[in-house]
């Protein structure tokens, strides 16, 4: 499902002072394309940790048991970016998502998913918190990333990305997924010898 809609960028954190020192036009467009599908992080603790690996990123967290009872309660997932750019871990969190303090609030189809996201630079580099990363290089295929957890928004721009399900049995189970064309919304490939039916 791709989703563009054209909103007001407002807001009350950061991330309106930083688009606005970015000088990003008060109208502004956004492409969402949900990414996570068959899997999702835990809605209360999800506990998002993040460690780098010379030029990928890996963020490690808890997986939604209750909505996908093919995980078991305490399972982890690991979102791997290759060849990351940049990446942050903070504001908004799920109140102030809803408040209107994202710069995505009102854009964003939803909140506690996960998107790649287009649109203009001046609004999708807005906050002043990213990390860089030297060995992520330049490439213009890199995208941008988006998933909002219970209490941190994380976001990065990548190349590619994988998340392995669970995140202790990378062979049994790896979802595969190609930087999305945003025309059609990207598929995931599933190669694993335990073909559990995530689509259900």
């Amino acid at each position: 499902m791709i989703i563009t809609l054209y909103v007001l960028v407002a807001s009350c954190n950061n991330d309106y002072i930083a688009a606005m020192q970015n000088k990003t036009r008060p109208l502004a467009v956004a492409t969402f394309v949900q990414l996570n599908h068959g899997w999702n992080a835990d809605p209360n603790s999800p506990n998002p940790r993040i460690s780098v690996d010379s030029s990928s990123v890996l963020i490690t967290f808890y997986v939604n048991a209750y909505k996908f009872p093919q995980f078991a309660e305490g399972t982890k997932a690991i979102l791997r970016f290759k060849n990351c750019q940049r990446y942050r871990l903070g504001a908004t969190n799920d109140e102030g998502w809803y408040l209107g303090q994202c710069r995505f609030s009102g854009m964003a189809p939803a909140w506690g998913d996960f998107f790649a996201v287009s649109g203009e630079s001046g609004l999708l580099l807005a906050p002043v918190d990213w990390v860089l990363l030297a060995s992520g290089g330049h490439a213009d295929s890199a995208r941008h990333h988006l998933f909002y957890f219970k209490d941190e928004t994380f976001e990065c721009v990548a190349e590619d990305w994988e998340v392995q399900l669970p995140a202790n049995q990378l062979i049994e189970s790896i979802f595969i997924s190609k930087p999305p064309s945003l025309d059609p919304p990207q598929k995931q490939v599933l190669t694993s010898r335990k073909w559990w039916n995530f689509w259900q």
